[in-house]
């Protein structure tokens, strides 16, 4: 039992179903790496830390970069724009024993939770929020101090009056441990704190600038090269997915325009690649059809034309001499013309394989027939080249060229050589050569350019255009080409 073939979906369609199946896999990765990660941690400074490398102290931090120290006749204009609020300031001046007027402290592209960390206000109304919640004052020593401290360690935070910790409700914390909470309060993210000398200058620390890339930008890193990682492919398969019919496509085109009898296409890929093939294939066997239907008619009318001319020698017979012959030389020259059509026709009707060869050698064999029977035919300086073709009929194209060359030239002169992605192979001879407005009217059948060609050499005007339409059929080209002396004909054919 054979399956149904399932419907092909069109470019439009695959286009839209990559781009979700794209912006899905972005989202995967973006709520893996952003969502299941835990975020960067900022720098932590203790004041204490801070309050030693103001003293001339290690500049190192436990949980922070390391630290820069300058000193500075004029405190820069930054401290005063960017001033903290009152407790951290009152922390740091108590970590370092000295009066608040002697102390400053700056903040640098505060975060919300910066903010959220140092405002009184909103630790007073979590405060209590928490005591409303869990009960009276002092029932749940881990309320929100406690919760301060899991997060950030033990002493974390400010004691009672600088906004952290519970109010003076007689709850307080002892004043040796509030002072130790202001020593080892956190300062979070970039910062600069300023100590007045008493020669009047200013010693100033700063947290020193984040290494790049930072934390941030390595993760943000991660989710461009993840989101790559997961779209390429997708993309790679569905490139291929459009470009593999689409090469099909124009390789049977070419075969086409080489070999009419080049089998069909075949119909895969998209909705609209298939209906561009099935067109194709139609135009084929029509193109086919109608080269064929032309071509028997023409074979079937130099037939035909036997049958009269056969009557008109028969009549001659009784005719004078002198009208006899000059008659009966004309009968014989239409008759070979007809006997040439029919040879061509059955040559080209008749299908034949197409293979690899190599043109060098196919050229040595017929200047070797060509020499057997006297002719003055040499192969020069030449190299070996692979074509695809039919060696029968490019045999033959040889054949004509060469016997042109030696009938209208006196000799043959062959050249074989390779030009890029073109096998060319050049015919001189040492005639007359042609005018240049004979140069490509002698490819039109039956024509031939008197004086410079002699009509007693022989022929029927056939030779050169059906040279050409050989070398056409397999995509390549004859011309004549004038030279010091005599005609070279080029013939141009693709190599393999």
């Amino acid at each position: 039992m054979t399956l149904p073939a399932l419907p092909r979906a069109s470019i439009g369609v695959q286009l839209v179903a990559l781009l979700l199946a794209c912006l899905v896999a972005m989202h995967l990765v973006l709520f893996v790496v952003v969502g299941l990660f835990p975020p960067p941690r900022p720098p932590i400074y203790r004041m204490s830390e801070i309050a030693a490398a103001l003293n001339g102290g290690a500049l190192t931090s436990r949980d922070g970069r390391p630290m820069l120290r300058t000193t500075l006749a004029v405190l820069p204009a930054s401290f005063e724009h960017a001033r903290w609020p009152s407790p951290p300031v009152d922390a740091l001046a108590a970590a370092l024993g000295r009066p608040r007027e002697q102390v400053r402290l700056a903040e640098h592209r505060p975060t919300a939770l910066d903010r959220f960390l140092r405002e009184p206000v909103t630790a007073r109304v979590l405060l209590e929020h928490r005591r409303g919640r869990d009960g009276p004052p002092g029932s749940r020593p881990d309320g929100f101090r406690g919760a301060f401290h899991e997060h950030f360690g033990p002493g974390g935070g400010f004691g009672p009056g600088q906004g952290f910790g519970p109010p003076s409700d007689g709850h307080g914390l002892p004043p040796g441990l509030r002072l130790l909470m202001m020593r080892e309060a956190p300062v979070f993210g970039d910062f600069s704190a300023a100590l007045h000398q008493t020669d009047g200058r200013w010693v100033v620390v700063r947290a020193s600038p984040e290494p790049f890339p930072t934390d941030w930008q390595r993760r943000m890193l991660l989710l461009v090269l993840a989101g790559f990682g997961v779209v390429a492919p997708a993309g790679f398969l569905f490139a291929r997915r459009i470009t593999a019919p689409l090469k099909r496509f124009a390789e049977a085109a070419e075969r086409l325009g080489r070999d009419p009898h080049a089998p069909p296409v075949a119909l895969s890929g998209p909705a609209e690649i298939g209906m561009a093939a099935e067109a194709f294939n139609n135009m084929q066997a029509r193109v086919k059809a109608y080269i064929d239907d032309r071509t028997a008619m023409v074979g079937a009318i130099s037939h035909d034309l036997r049958t009269p001319l056969a009557r008109i020698r028969f009549k001659m017979e009784a005719a004078p001499a002198g009208l006899r012959g000059s008659v009966l030389g004309d009968v014989d020259q239409m008759e070979q013309m007809i006997a040439g059509v029919l040879t061509f026709i059955r040559n080209e009707s008749t299908p034949r394989t197409r293979e690899r060869l190599d043109l060098l050698s196919l050229v040595e064999c017929v200047a070797d027939d060509a020499a057997l029977v006297g002719g003055d035919v040499e192969i020069l300086e030449s190299t070996p080249v692979t074509v695809e073709g039919d060696p029968v009929a490019l045999q033959r194209m040889f054949v004509n060229l060469v016997d042109n060359a030696q009938k209208y030239g006196g000799e043959a002169r062959i050249r074989v050589r390779r030009e890029g992605d073109l096998a060319v192979v050049e015919i001189a001879d040492a005639g007359e050569g042609l005018g240049a407005e004979d140069l490509e009217k002698v490819f039109q059948p039956f024509y031939r350019a008197d004086p410079s060609r002699n009509v007693d050499a022989g022929g029927i005007g056939l030779g050169l255009p059906i040279a050409r339409s050989t070398a056409r059929a397999h995509g390549g080209d004859v011309q004549l080409i004038p030279g010091a002396r005599g005609l070279r004909a080029r013939v141009t054919l693709p190599a393999a």
